[in-house]
């Protein structure tokens, strides 16, 4: 799942470099914290938030057919 969102976020922002992904996993969920440059949290939210729902749904829906366990994405600092 780090590979799919590695593959849609580093396309959009201007220092890939700094892209990181951590996992927390408890028993029945499991949490994508996704942190990026500063400059480059605007671009991964999006207007009104567009591009991180567009994520999310992609994430989502991809997760719900590996897991049985609840997964969120959080874009943080």
């Amino acid at each position: 799942m780090k590979q799919l969102i590695e593959a849609i976020v580093l396309p959009l922002v201007d220092y890939p470099q700094e892209v990181r992904i951590e996992t927390d996993e408890n028993a029945n969920r499991i949490v994508y914290k996704l942190f990026v440059h500063p400059e480059d949290r605007g671009k991964v939210i999006g207007k009104q938030g567009r591009v991180a729902k567009a994520i999310r749904t992609i994430v989502y829906s991809a997760a719900g057919s590996h897991h049985q366990k609840k997964t969120y994405v959080d874009i943080l600092d």
